[in-house]
């Protein structure tokens, strides 16, 4: 189905900054993963969303990539619109040239890594900036040595990821999103690839990330410990909408909802 346009019409104020989701739908074939969800994130906020699996968590950040588009709604990032933009004072779709604009903003870490395994590590740092930012090949690695080193890596550079441990490649693949400068930071299960003695060391390079920096935060995740540490607030989904949200401890220790008190139970217990 073709996204639809704004169902309000004329182009309203659009937020000073932050994500927010406006009525947004998603639909694949038949079944509507999203259903008008209206969440926001304020700016240098970490929020995390959990649920079961097939809640419509991670479809959230495809969007947000635009990997995939809506079917109804509108997303804004930091003031402007991703999914569409103003067209004689209306939102109308998005062409490619304005998504890649605004998807500039954004960062995203994947389960699997997604390395590009033909390139050592210092090149899968410095590829997007010079090519998408237009940084020249010495700012760009200037950039990646010090952020190699943050992650604890600079001695591994001129390795290829196939020489690397999962744990060493989800630190790329962190290091590398970070290279780009994001205003948004995307989370996508981002220890379920690994082996779980290298789980502890990614989830505290993360934590110090949230603490140390303003990045604004969205995670998906079924590490229930790794939610309540890193986020601000936290969102139960299920069927695509926001079931209850709130800080950690009220979501974690008293929940009001009984769904989020039954998913917690069956994952907590698993």
């Amino acid at each position: 189905m073709a996204t639809e346009t704004n169902p309000r019409g004329p182009v309203s104020p659009s937020p000073a900054a932050g994500v927010l989701f406006d009525k947004v739908v998603k639909r694949f074939g038949d079944n509507t993963v999203l259903r008008e969800l209206d969440f926001e994130i304020s700016p240098g906020e970490r929020v995390t969303l959990i649920g079961p699996s097939g809640s419509g968590k991670t479809t959230i950040l495809r969007l947000l990539m635009t990997l995939e588009q809506p079917d109804g709604g509108v997303i804004w990032v930091n003031g402007d619109s991703l999914s569409h933009m103003d067209r004689g004072g209306r939102l109308v779709p998005a062409d490619e040239r304005h998504r890649r604009g605004v998807r500039k903003k954004i960062g995203m870490v994947f389960q699997q890594f997604n390395l590009f395994p033909n390139m050592k590590v210092l090149r899968n740092l410095t590829e997007a900036p010079v090519h998408v930012l237009g940084l020249s090949r010495d700012e760009a690695e200037e950039r990646a040595r010090r952020l190699l080193d943050m992650v604890g890596l600079a001695d591994r550079i001129d390795a290829h990821p196939a020489h690397l441990s999962g744990g060493q490649q989800q630190r790329v693949a962190i290091a590398r999103a970070l290279a780009m400068e994001p205003e948004v930071l995307l989370l996508d299960e981002v220890t379920s690839a690994l082996d779980p003695e290298l789980v502890a060391g990614v989830q505290n390079l993360l934590r110090d990330i949230a603490r140390e920096s303003d990045l604004t935060m969205l995670c998906v995740t079924h590490e229930m410990g790794f939610a309540r540490d890193i986020s601000d607030r936290v969102l139960m989904f299920d069927q695509g909408q926001v079931v209850e949200e709130g800080p950690p401890d009220k979501i974690f220790n008293d929940p009001a909802e009984q769904r989020t008190r039954d998913f917690l139970q069956a994952i907590l217990n698993a």
